[in-house]
C-alpha cells in the first residue's frame, strides 16, 4: 500500500541522498506496510539523525526497510491529511504513528 507517487527506496541506499527541503515522508515495513508518517522542515537533517542513530532507538521505526518522500511547502498538513485519509481506509494509525492525534478546525 503505497501512500505517494513517488518511488519505493530502499531505506539506507538512499536516505542519505536527501535534499535539504521540507516535506513529508512515510516508511515502510519488510511487508511494505506503511508504519509512519512524517514530516519536517529539513529531509537532510531528519534522515541523517535517522540513519546516524538508528531511528534514535524508536524500536517501531527500527523496523524500517523502505520509504518514499515528496517535498512539500506545508509538510505538517499534508502529513495530517496523509494520516487522516490512512487511518479512513484501513481503521488505524500507521504502528508507529499511534501516539499522534488528528487535530480538528
Amino acid at each position: 500500500m503505497e501512500l505517494l507517487d513517488d518511488k519505493m527506496r530502499v531505506w539506507l541506499e538512499s536516505a542519505k541522498f536527501v535534499k535539504p527541503n521540507a516535506g513529508v515522508y512515510v516508511l515502510y515495513n519488510r511487508s511494505k506496510e506503511p508504519i509512519y508518517i512524517g514530516q519536517t522542515d529539513n529531509l537532510e537533517k531528519t534522515f541523517t539523525k535517522y540513519v546516524d542513530t538508528d531511528f534514535e532507538g524508536n524500536e517501531c521505526k527500527q523496523k524500517t526497510q523502505s520509504y518514499q518522500r515528496v517535498f512539500t511547502e506545508n509538510p505538517k498538513e499534508f502529513q495530517m491529511k496523509l494520516i487522516e485519509d490512512f487511518k479512513n481506509e484501513t481503521g488505524n494509525f500507521p504502528s508507529c504513528n499511534s501516539e499522534i492525534q488528528i487535530e480538528t478546525p
